[in-house]
């Protein structure tokens, strides 16, 4: 399970949009020191929504990264499914064996 946000989704859409409104480009410090943010947290926010408006190609947008963590757990699922199947395999096998029958 996933750790709770530390800063809430409004305030993240709210940053990005003022860095993103502001003419010139203010410093991402200042910026994140007004409103009470880490500045590493603001610069990345940034770097994300830009990867998701296609401005960037060096970082998976959010929904190829929410598919890449469903596709992880859902194989990891499988992987547990098939050692499952596996091993009622093995067994059932030892219970035909012939060669092992009780008399």
């Amino acid at each position: 399970m996933a750790a709770p946000k530390k800063y809430p989704d409004e305030l993240r859409a709210r940053a990005v949009r003022l860095y993103r409104e502001s003419d010139p480009k203010p410093v991402i410090r200042r910026l994140a020191e007004q409103l009470g943010v880490h500045h590493e947290a603001l610069r990345n926010w940034i770097r994300q929504d830009e990867a998701d408006r296609g401005e960037r190609d060096d970082r998976p947008t959010t929904s190829e990264s929410e598919e890449l963590r469903r596709l992880r757990r859902e194989n990891a699922e499988l992987k547990r499914a098939n050692e499952i199947l596996k091993a009622a395999s093995a067994f059932f096998a030892s219970e035909l064996d012939p060669a092992r029958r009780r008399s």
